[in-house]
């Protein structure tokens, strides 16, 4: 069973060592995450999450409202949207289903507030993986957009498309 905890500056090495991963490097090539900064901070409009299996990390997830968020990454957006980042930790633990189980924790999350409407989510253009593993999740391709640097691929998921019946309830 996987575990969702809030990150902390204990992370600090961990989230520092993943994201120096190979994998991790090759889905986001460009961010800073200023780690050092970040997870002394808790804004109310975010959420650094840490994924667990009986205690062992094996993932990272965040969740932004995109309207509040400070960068104002995602431009001129509507209230009541949530926004994601996932990533698995290590190489070894690909391919395993923690990713699918991870997303639909973070789904749930989202979709627990009722006001939510939409999570959005922004892969590159180029990982066609994680195209096909968003899609599975039922996520709708939006758009082509550049982020910084970045040749991304917009995507969203509706209320009205979440299929809550096969998510996890948040824990």
């Amino acid at each position: 069973m996987i575990n969702l905890r809030p990150a902390t500056p204990a992370d600090l090495k961990l989230l520092q060592h993943w994201e120096q991963q190979p994998h991790v490097i090759a889905a986001d090539p460009n961010d800073d995450w200023n780690w050092e900064v970040e997870l002394s901070r808790n804004p109310d409009w975010r959420e650094q999450l840490i994924a667990e299996i009986e205690g062992r990390p094996i993932g990272f997830i965040q969740i932004i409202d995109p309207a509040r968020e400070e960068s104002h990454y995602w431009g001129d957006v509507a209230p009541d949207l949530r926004a994601i980042d996932i990533w698995i930790g290590e190489q070894t633990d690909l391919g395993k289903g923690y990713g699918t189980r991870m997303m639909q924790l973070a789904l749930a999350r989202c979709f627990a507030e009722p006001r939510v409407t939409t999570v959005l989510i922004d892969p590159l253009a180029s990982n066609t993986r994680a195209h096909r593993f968003y899609e599975r999740l039922g996520f709708q391709f939006v758009e082509p957009r550049r982020f910084g640097d970045d040749d991304c691929f917009v995507y969203c998921l509706n209320r009205a498309d979440w299929h809550p019946a096969t998510a996890i309830a948040p824990q």
